[in-house]
């Protein structure tokens, strides 16, 4: 009898310690571009940092779980998201029809457009896209703007050659190396790197394709961690965290919904 009720005592310790396993052992993957400064990318110690990352990691904080960054191929994010190899997607992610196809999103944080950098001994004016002809142009692949050019079949034509580049570091050292007269790319990107290299590019006065809006991706079916995100980003958002965090990054707020 005494190892009966042993064994229950035993079994009813397992399931308490089971149910009382703290939500901070839960371990979500968020997959990022480390190559996308200033919002996600690697510093001179190889660790990754950057706007996106001081938010997601107040985010986790605040929700009790972990979140472990993985550096993902942009252009396979489909495939990341869509196989659980990632939970969440946060590294500067437009939240486009393309996208939506595969990922539910939470609400759009921060505006964003694409814009055009040539090399700063670029005599030739780029007023509008229509200047883009004859030139060979160039973005990251898996981008919106690469989406964006694909669909514009006609104006594509007009280019001598379109190129696309695994991240955005390679395709500025393409730019610096005379391999295309035009960058297409993400304006928050492109102005963090033309402060850096001002004596080596500059930016044309033209916005390509439609403005868009950044957002943090989930899978279609995990509207359950999109909501627990989604909240507690609410509340970095009204108590000043993430005004804080953007002050930083850009000397402005450019957190763009108040909760």
């Amino acid at each position: 009898m005494k190892k009966f009720f042993a064994l229950i005592l035993f079994l009813t310790l397992i399931i308490f310690a089971g149910c009382s396993t703290s939500t901070s052992d839960k371990i979500f993957v968020v997959g990022v571009d480390d190559e996308f400064a200033p919002m996600t990318f690697r510093n001179e110690k190889d660790e990754l940092v950057g706007f996106d990352i001081d938010l997601a990691k107040e985010t986790a904080k605040r929700m009790g779980v972990t979140f472990e960054f993985k550096p993902i191929d942009w252009d396979a994010k489909e495939t990341e998201i869509t196989s659980g190899n990632v939970d969440i997607i946060w590294s500067a992610c437009d939240i486009v029809d393309e996208y939506k196809s595969y990922m539910i999103f939470s609400k759009p944080y921060m505006n964003n457009r694409q814009i055009v950098l040539t090399r700063r001994d670029n005599t030739e004016k780029i007023h509008s896209e229509t200047d883009f002809a004859g030139k060979i142009v160039g973005t990251q692949s898996g981008s919106n703007s690469e989406t964006y050019i694909n669909e514009n079949v006609n104006l594509k034509k007009t280019f001598k050659e379109f190129k696309t580049y695994h991240d955005f570091k390679e395709a500025f050292a393409a730019l610096i190396n005379g391999e295309m007269d035009l960058l297409i790319v993400d304006e928050i990107a492109g102005r963090y790197e033309l402060k850096k290299s001002a004596d080596t590019f500059q930016a044309a006065e033209v916005t390509v394709g439609p403005v868009t809006e950044f957002g943090i991706g989930f899978r279609k079916d995990d509207t359950e961690l999109r909501d627990r995100v989604q909240k507690v980003f609410d509340e970095i958002v009204a108590d000043g965290t993430a005004k804080k965090i953007s002050q930083k990054w850009f000397q402005a707020d450019l957190i763009k919904f108040k909760p």
